[in-house]
């Protein structure tokens, strides 16, 4: 995922921002977890791919 991408991401619980803790590897976020602070929602991002599913979402 490319940190340019954090412009155009926001929570799909609340619609705050995120806040961005990640591991960089060559420009690229690799691993870490998008942190909302409005609603104290974490999503976790693997292998590059930010998962943006609702924490209530079964599948």
């Amino acid at each position: 995922m490319k940190k340019e991408l954090m412009d155009k991401l926001a929570c799909p619980e609340c619609k705050g921002d995120f806040e961005l803790r990640e591991e960089v590897e060559d420009d690229e976020i690799i691993s870490g977890e998008l942190y909302c602070g409005e609603c104290d929602e974490t999503y976790p991002i693997e292998d590059g791919i930010p998962n943006l599913l609702p924490p209530d979402f079964e599948e």
